[in-house]
C-alpha cells in the first residue's frame, strides 16, 4: 500500500511542509556511494506521526522508514534546534495573520494531586512487610525461635 492510502491524516500538509522545509538541514550524497538517503517528507511524516501517537519509534509504519532511522533523524533535527526554530517561525506567522492576545496567555503550573487520584483510606503501616523476612544474622539463629522458647534451633 501507498503512504497515502494508509495515513493520510497523517502527512505533513503541504503548506507546512513548504515551510518547514527550509529549516531542515542539506544533505549531500556520498562520493563513496552507499544506501540513499530517506526521503525527508517521509521522515518528517513519520516524527510527527510518533510525536502525536506517543507510539515507540519501532512502532511506527514502515513506510515512513525504520524506526531506528526515524530516531537518528529526529535527535539530528533536535541537535540542531530544526523544531523550535520551526515553532517560533510559526508562532511569529501566526501572530502576523491571526494575532495572539499575548496579555491572555497563562501558563499551567500546578503541581497539586490530581482530582480524581484518590485518597487512601487506611494508614501507612509503621514498617514495610519486608521486616519479618529480612535475611537470618551471621550465627544463623532465628531471633524469633529463641523468643518463644529457651531452645535455640537453627533456621534453614
Amino acid at each position: 500500500m501507498h503512504a497515502e492510502q494508509t495515513c493520510p491524516s497523517w502527512r505533513i500538509p503541504d503548506g507546512l511542509w513548504a515551510r518547514m522545509e527550509q529549516f531542515l538541514p542539506h544533505y549531500r550524497t556520498s562520493p563513496l556511494g552507499g544506501r540513499p538517503r530517506l526521503e525527508l517528507r517521509k521522515v518528517a511524516d513519520g516524527i510527527f506521526y510518533v510525536l502525536r501517537t506517543g507510539c515507540q519509534w519501532k512502532a511506527a509504519p514502515k513506510e515512513f522508514g525504520s524506526g531506528s532511522s526515524l530516531h537518528r533523524y529526529f535527535q539530528e533535527w533536535a541537535r540542531h534546534h530544526l523544531f523550535h526554530k520551526l515553532w517560533k517561525y510559526l508562532l511569529r506567522r501566526y501572530d502576523a495573520l491571526r494575532g495572539i492576545q499575548w496579555k491572555w496567555q497563562s501558563l499551567d503550573g500546578s503541581t497539586t494531586k490530581a482530582p480524581l487520584g484518590g485518597e487512601k483510606n487506611r494508614e501507612k503501616p509503621d514498617r514495610s512487610r519486608q521486616v519479618g523476612r529480612q535475611a537470618v544474622g551471621a550465627d544463623r539463629w532465628s531471633r524469633r525461635a529463641t523468643e518463644r522458647c529457651d531452645c535455640r534451633r537453627q533456621c534453614a
